[in-house]
C-alpha cells in the first residue's frame, strides 16, 4: 500500500511537470508564430508605404520634365503627340492612384495601398480621414494598428464572397479618422457575415490564422499608449473604434 501510495504522487508529479513542460512549449510556438506574422506584415506595409513614396518623389522630381515635352508638342503642333505622351502618363498615375488624402504621408501610404486593392476586389469603400502632418505615435506602431485594422476588414468582406452568399450581398468598408483633443480617433468598419455576441479575450484568442494575430497585435499598440479599444459586433457589420493619446513613447 505504502509503495502503491509513493507511486501515485511520483506519477501526479511526472504528469503535472509534462503538462506543464507542454504548455510552455506551445505557447513558445504560439508566440514564435504570433512574431514571425506580425513582422512579415510590418516588412510588408513599409514596403508598400516607402514604394509609394518613391514613386510620389519620382513623379515631383520629373514633372518639369513632362511639362516641358508637352509644351515642346503643343509649340510645334504635334497634338496627337501630346495626347499621346498624356495618355502615358495618365496610364502610370493610375498604378498610383492616390485617392486617398488625409494630410498624413504614413497614413496616406497605408490607405491607398490597400484601399486600392480592395475597391477592385469589389468592396465599397468610403474614407473619411483629416489629420496633422505630423503625429508623435510611432510610425511601426501607428503601420501595426491601420494596416491589420483594414486587413481584417477585407479579409471579412472577401470572406462574405466565397462562402455561398448572393453575389449581391454588400460588402463594405468604411474608415474614419482624425484628431480627438489631442488624441487620434479611428473608426473602421464592415460587412462580415459573422455575429458574435461578446468580444472578449476568449474571441480574440480562438481567432486563428492572421486575423487572431492582428487582433492581438492592435490589442498590444493600444495598451502601450493607454489608449481606448470598442469592438462592436451586429448582424452583418462589426466595428472597431480606437483612441490613441498622441504622445511620444
Amino acid at each position: 500500500m505504502r509503495n502503491f501510495v509513493i507511486f501515485m504522487i511520483l506519477y501526479c508529479i511526472v504528469s503535472t511537470i509534462i503538462f506543464i513542460v507542454i504548455t510552455i512549449y506551445k505557447k513558445r510556438k504560439y508566440e514564435k508564430s504570433f512574431y514571425e506574422y506580425q513582422n512579415k506584415i510590418i516588412s510588408e506595409q513599409l514596403d508598400e508605404m516607402n514604394n509609394l513614396y518613391k514613386t510620389m518623389r519620382g513623379w515631383r522630381h520629373d514633372y518639369h520634365n513632362h511639362m516641358q515635352k508637352i509644351k515642346a508638342h503643343l509649340v510645334l503642333k504635334q497634338f496627337d503627340e501630346a495626347i499621346n505622351y498624356i495618355d502615358q502618363m495618365d496610364d502610370e498615375l493610375d498604378t498610383i492612384d492616390i485617392t486617398y488624402k488625409s494630410g498624413n504621408v504614413s497614413v496616406d501610404a497605408i490607405l491607398n495601398s490597400k484601399l486600392t486593392l480592395a475597391k477592385k476586389n469589389g468592396i465599397n469603400i468610403k474614407c473619411d480621414a483629416i489629420l496633422p502632418k505630423e503625429l508623435n505615435i510611432k510610425q511601426l506602431d501607428l503601420c501595426v494598428v491601420l494596416g491589420n485594422l483594414v486587413d481584417n476588414a477585407i479579409e471579412a468582406c472577401q470572406k462574405i464572397s466565397t462562402e455561398n452568399y448572393p453575389d449581391n450581398t454588400p460588402k463594405f468598408l468604411r474608415i474614419y479618422m482624425c484628431m480627438m483633443k489631442k488624441q487620434l480617433y479611428i473608426s473602421v468598419s464592415n460587412a462580415t457575415n459573422e455575429v458574435v455576441r461578446k468580444i472578449d479575450r476568449e474571441y480574440i484568442s480562438n481567432k486563428r490564422g492572421n486575423h487572431g494575430h492582428g487582433l492581438k497585435r492592435i490589442n498590444i499598440i493600444v495598451n502601450k499608449y493607454n489608449g481606448y479599444i470598442n469592438r462592436q459586433n451586429e448582424p452583418g457589420v462589426f466595428a472597431t473604434e480606437i483612441l490613441l493619446p498622441d504622445k511620444e513613447m
